[in-house]
């Protein structure tokens, strides 16, 4: 059963589309905004990070691999103060942490009364892309990975930080993340769970339309889909490589081939994160995480497609007008025995309009 609520953002009303029933048991697939782009963390969005083992043990692992001894930098450090505290305890000789949130950057400078902590961890308030650090540091822990791995802007902030703030062998954490694609259709992801907006996703909705000044198609975050739901492998359309060559913009196309019968409306994308280069990865489509899936719609409809049909896709990722968070622009041809479809759908990381999309109309009435 949904209902509709509405929400006053900015002065005008918005309906939206909600389900009202709390999620009791893990695996139930709920639907929400993707936020982690966008400055509007809490303290539930916090304790989901800090409490994420799967996160966290594999930061935990690389920053003993390389924090003792050196000057790090934590990038995002959060309202938890986190991976500056875990660098200090793997023996990190100091931590400059930047936090640009003024909630979160209050929250996390009362870590410093801590014992031993005010010594070796420089809070700064700001974005990097802003601050000038003094000394150059060594290692270089930043958690600004979204559910599209380039999402947060970690192309541009890391580019920069390369350029003025590490030394010219600094080692970054995480190593490498990747952006996975495959074909599913919207209203399969949720199983037998309404498609509609989780009642506690409102907050944050109401959030990110302040933030903007008005309400815009959001990118959906869907958490624990129907893996069913998805008619083919996954297949790489965004790479982050944070040690290595890390393009600002990027283009990359694939074939998504259809392995069973079905209908497909859009595409599914998930994070794959290595926090060191042998590390086991973490698949945020395999593992419960604080990283969930997004959605992007395609086709106005579901089109049926059987074992062999396929789908030519092309995710283009440009910066968006901060320039520094990126746009995505998705183009897709559907293959099948009747014929070909064309499609395209634009994210933009702020604005583009609202209710351009028969999803985006369904979830908000």
């Amino acid at each position: 059963m949904t209902t509709s609520v509405d929400l006053v953002v900015a002065g005008s009303t918005v309906r939206v589309l909600v389900d009202p029933a709390p999620v009791t048991a893990p695996g139930v697939p709920t639907l929400g905004p993707s936020v982690g782009e966008y400055p509007c963390y809490d303290t539930a969005s916090y304790a989901t990070m800090t409490d994420d083992e799967e996160r966290n043990q594999r930061f935990r692992a690389a920053l003993a691999r390389v924090a003792a001894g050196r000057v790090v930098l934590d990038i995002g450090t959060g309202a938890d103060l986190l991976w500056a505290r875990e660098s200090v305890r793997y023996g990190a000789r100091r931590v400059i942490a930047v936090e640009a949130m003024a909630e979160s950057f209050r929250r996390a400078r009362t870590w410093l009364a801590e014992p031993g902590l005010a010594d070796r961890i420089t809070l700064l308030r700001g974005v990097s892309t802003d601050l000038d650090i003094g000394a150059r540091a060594d290692v270089c822990v930043a958690e600004i990975i979204g559910s599209m791995a380039g999402a947060e802007g970690a192309a541009a902030v890391l580019t920069d930080a390369r350029r003025r703030h590490l030394t010219a062998d600094a080692t970054v954490v995480p190593h490498r993340c990747v952006t996975l694609a495959a074909p599913v259709a919207f209203r399969r992801l949720f199983a037998d769970a309404p498609v509609a907006f989780a009642a506690d996703a409102l907050p944050y909705l109401r959030s990110v339309f302040a933030w903007h000044g008005a309400p815009f198609d959001v990118r959906l975050r869907v958490t624990d889909p129907a893996t069913e739901a998805l008619l083919g492998d996954g297949q790489v359309v965004e790479v982050l490589d944070l040690n290595g060559d890390l393009p600002l913009e990027q283009r990359r196309s694939v074939r998504l081939t259809i392995d069973r019968p079905g209908t497909v409306d859009g595409v599914l994308c998930w994070l794959r994160l290595w926090c060191q280069p042998d590390g086991k990865p973490l698949d945020a489509l395999r593992v419960a995480s604080n990283w969930a899936s997004i959605y992007f719609p395609l086709f106005d409809s579901e089109h049926p497609v059987e074992a062999g049909d396929a789908l030519d896709l092309t995710v283009t990722s440009t910066l968006g007008e901060d320039g520094v968070h990126p746009d995505y622009h998705l183009d897709a041809v559907l293959w099948t025995a009747t014929g070909t479809r064309s499609a395209r759908h634009w994210s933009p990381y702020r604005g583009g309009g609202f209710r351009r999309h028969v999803v985006h109309r369904l979830l908000f009435p």
